[in-house]
């Protein structure tokens, strides 16, 4: 076997022991006179072969040319070859009777005839010594001179390795090594363990590990929490315990609190008795502090962020740092950033406006710097997230005044900085140095913050800016998507003759921001009303503005008293016509986004006619509305589902039926009837049932509608309803005639018109409804056709409708000063307030409208 394997198997039974070496007496004349067992075990000769025989017989000086055999001859084959190396040529063996110190390396001759290399030392000797001794002397020997002691140089230098460890172990190893006995009192420690105790050995000899580290506990999970309980475990079991960790407080570091890697082994002696333990502890607390710093970065990353909210932001990054950080964690944030998304004014940041959004301190009470200003009105922002002010030299103060991080004993403030901006301050506090008498029992975070955690707090605190950032980003892009859809939907709709109205909008929830649901109330010629809802897909600033594009659009279109399904298709190619822009100069991101919002946006129009009482509509993907009828029976018709608009290709259809005096209509947007849990038809037959109410208001039917289907009052999409009860015009308030396309008609069409007036009591609007009337029907018994239609209808202004078969548009036209005609329609223009052409499949209907005389005709 090879020289390590050989010295790890000596069966060594003491200090006396432990070198193995050969032992040769000498005489004066170095003549051998004692050969030890071990001398028979090196070179193979038995004692009675080498007593009397001269050394030089076995030993002899290196050559000084030629090789040198290995060190290892003598060793196994398969061993390791000596890592040392050849050995240095040795200056000549001495003389007989001298004694050179230190050890010399020699030419061994084995029995064998093999040649070794062995290291050899002298020691002379009294020559009264006894024949006690190991050496084995012949009968007559001489008198010993000196003892040779020879060992195989292999093996030597693998002892002298050993023994330069274990000294190293004892004297320079950062790694504390200590021993205890039987009794678990300590016997022994190396220079490591000294200073870990801050003593010298003599000082704490003896005692037991409970009592060096009071306090203290093992904090792997599995294991007894103690010192003494784990070499216990040890002692009995005899299997090592192997990487532990153990908290406490060194007597060396009364402070701090410190983390060892500790493991347990069981020393046994020659024989095999249980002697003592041995403890190695590695301090490993800047690596734990560092993996902890680690870990919390990761759980901060986790943690904040999850929703785009400023003050919920703030809120997770005091949560995620106490009490792992700190005791109490505050974060005052700019009041533009929490209310409007805005950042704060740039100028000096010592004078920002400060709001207190995220505190959390365990235990609660950990003092704070800061002075509480007017917290506000209970449920006001002010109230809910109180303004705050700092004293001038406070750490905070500081900090807002040089833009950097201040560390001030216990108080470390951080600025949340994006970009050049200070968004706000985070402040980390920790509790003050507790009594010594307490410290025995204290394990939380340290006092101060060192190095390290002040890197960490200014990365926790950039990580928490970038956070806050992109909430004060979604919170400006919301604000300015609420004000621009709070804008472009209806702030006040003007009362009806043709119905009465009710209607409510839920705007989404904040997670997925502003949405694109409208509704509007139109009023169209004839005291007909346009009732309209719309859904644009997605949701956000995009959205809104492309709703208030739509429903301009639709306005426009409906002012020209085109029909539901004429409306739709003009809407329909509108909104299709950026796909064929492409690729034009609105190509780009911006435009994929409009395009990917308009495509897809659904419509119902409905216009109900109160004379006729007939309701026309049409829709373009969007569902149906509800029709409750006076006895309380709701129907959803069966209208014909045109494809959402963008995609073209498909017609549109409109449907007609008649609606009693007294019914309601329902138009509301999928927000309102569907959710995540529950289908559509589930939401369609709950708001039947809401709206099948007849006697019912029409603003508690809202209330009811939108209590039972959105009864948090928020929802993933937003939510329009309209509600409109229908009324029919008076029969006395309606006149109406048919007359033939003749030259005649004319006299006969201003003579029904003044006596009608005279009827109404409206003698002043007679001069001027005569000749509207006038221009109006020699217009169309010249360009038109008959028979003609001639309508006065008295509502809350005059109308009056002439209506030919014809389909020619009457223009407007300025004539020139030597025309004799064309200023007919320039006449009515000045005579009325409005007036317009509207078409239907029989033809076409010029309406005007003139306002009363007295401002409270009725």
């Amino acid at each position: 076997m090879s020289a390590t394997r050989a010295a790890d198997a000596a069966d060594f039974r003491g200090p006396l022991d432990i070198a193995r070496a050969a032992t040769v007496v000498l005489d004066g004349q170095d003549t051998v006179v004692g050969w030890s067992p071990a001398a028979t075990e090196l070179l193979g000769y038995e004692a009675r072969e080498a007593v009397g025989r001269p050394l030089s017989a076995f030993l002899s000086p290196l050559p000084t040319e030629g090789p040198l055999p290995a060190a290892s001859d003598r060793r196994d084959p398969s061993g390791p070859s000596d890592p040392s190396g050849p050995p240095d040529r040795p200056a000549p063996a001495p003389g007989p009777g001298s004694s050179p110190p230190g050890n010399e390396i020699r030419l061994a001759r084995h029995r064998d005839g093999r040649e070794l290399l062995v290291a050899t030392t002298m020691c002379p000797m009294a020559s009264t010594v006894g024949t006690t001794g190991t050496a084995d002397t012949g009968p007559g020997a001489a008198a010993p001179g000196r003892v040779l002691v020879a060992a195989e140089l292999g093996a030597l230098r693998q002892w002298e390795s050993r023994l330069a460890l274990l000294q190293g172990l004892a004297t320079q190893s950062p790694v504390g090594l200590a021993i205890y006995d039987t009794d678990l009192r300590l016997t022994w420690s190396n220079t490591a363990y000294e200073r870990e105790i801050g003593k010298p050995l003599a000082e704490y000899l003896g005692m037991r590990a409970d009592e060096l580290y009071s306090g203290g506990r093992f904090v792997t999970p599995g294991y007894p929490p103690t010192l003494d309980a784990v070499m216990h475990h040890v002692l009995d079991t005899g299997e090592p315990i192997l990487d532990l960790h153990f908290q406490g407080i060194p007597p060396s570091d009364p402070g701090t609190e410190h983390l060892w890697s500790c493991s347990y082994y069981r020393l046994e002696d020659a024989h095999g008795h249980v002697f003592g333990v041995c403890e190695d502890a590695f301090d490993i607390s800047d690596r734990h502090r560092a993996q902890q710093r680690l870990a919390l970065l990761v759980e901060v990353g986790r943690r904040i962020g999850t929703v785009l909210d400023v003050v919920t932001t703030a809120e997770e990054i005091a949560e995620v740092t106490v009490p792992e950080f700190a005791a109490a964690v505050r974060v005052d944030v700019a009041r533009a950033t929490v209310m409007t998304g805005e950042i704060p004014a740039t100028g000096s940041t010592a004078a920002m406006d400060l709001l207190r959004v995220g505190e959390h301190a365990v235990p609660p009470g950990v003092p704070d710097a800061a002075e509480p200003l007017h917290p506000g009105a209970p449920g006001s922002p002010a109230h809910r997230y109180p303004p705050v002010t700092y004293p001038p030299g406070s750490p905070q103060d500081r900090s807002l005044a040089s833009g950097g991080l201040v560390l001030d004993d216990n108080v470390l403030v951080v600025p949340l900085r994006v970009g050049g901006s200070v968004l706000g301050l985070v402040t980390f506090v920790r509790s003050p140095a507790p009594d010594p008498s307490e410290r025995a029992v204290a394990h939380g975070p340290a006092t101060t913050f060192d190095n390290g955690e002040v890197a960490l707090a200014d990365e926790l605190a950039a990580r928490a800016a970038v956070c806050i950032d992109n909430a004060r980003r979604f919170t400006r892009e919301r604000s300015a998507s609420l004000a621009l859809q709070r804008q472009l939907l209806p702030h006040h709709v003007p009362p009806q003759s043709a119905v009465e109205i009710a209607y409510r909008y839920l705007p989404s929830d904040d997670v997925t921001g502003v949405g694109g649901d409208w509704f509007d109330v139109i009023p169209l010629s004839g005291t007909r009303v346009g009732l309209v809802v719309g859904d644009v897909v997605g949701h956000g600033l995009q959205a809104a503005a492309t709703m208030g594009r739509l429903r301009t659009s639709v306005r426009a279109f409906a002012q020209l008293d085109m029909a539901p399904d004429e409306l739709l298709t003009r809407l329909d190619d509108l909104v299709g016509q950026p796909l064929e822009e492409r690729p034009g100069p609105r190509s780009g991101p911006a435009s994929d986004a409009y395009d990917e919002l308009t495509t897809g946006a659904t419509c119902l129009y409905a216009v109900y006619d109160p004379v006729s009482r007939r309701c026309v509509m049409a829709r373009a993907g969007h569902l149906p509305p509800a029709v409750v009828h006076p006895d309380g029976q709701v129907t959803f018709p069966d209208l014909p589902a045109g494809p959402p608009l963008g995609l073209g290709g498909l017609p549109f259809e409109s449907m007609e039926i008649e609606l009693p005096v007294g019914s309601l209509l329902a138009l509301f947007t999928d927000g309102l009837v569907e959710a995540r849990d529950h289908d559509i038809d589930q939401g369609l037959d709950a708001l039947g049932r809401v709206l099948g109410d007849p006697a019912a208001a029409l603003e508690d039917l809202c209330d009811r509608a939108v209590s039972t289907l959105v009864p948090d009052a928020t929802t993933a999409d937003d939510t329009a309803l309209l509600l409109a009860r229908t009324r029919q015009l008076d029969a006395s308030r309606v006149a109406e005639w048919e007359l033939p396309a003749e030259a005649v008609t004319v006299g006969r069409a201003r003579e029904l018109t003044t006596r009608q007036l005279a009827d109404w009591g409206l003698e002043e609007l007679s001069f001027a409804t005569e000749l509207v009337v006038s221009e109006l029907v020699t217009n169309a018994v010249r360009y038109g056709g008959g028979p003609l239609r001639l309508r006065l209808i008295r509502d809350r202004t005059l109308l009056c409708e002439v209506a030919d078969t014809g389909h020619t548009s009457p223009h407007l036209r300025h004539s020139a000063e030597d025309d004799e005609g064309g200023r007919g329609l320039f006449i009515v223009a000045q005579l009325v307030q409005r007036w317009g052409t509207r078409y239907t499949p029989a033809g076409k209907t010029i309406w005007t409208e003139q306002a009363f005389p007295s401002a409270d005709f009725d």
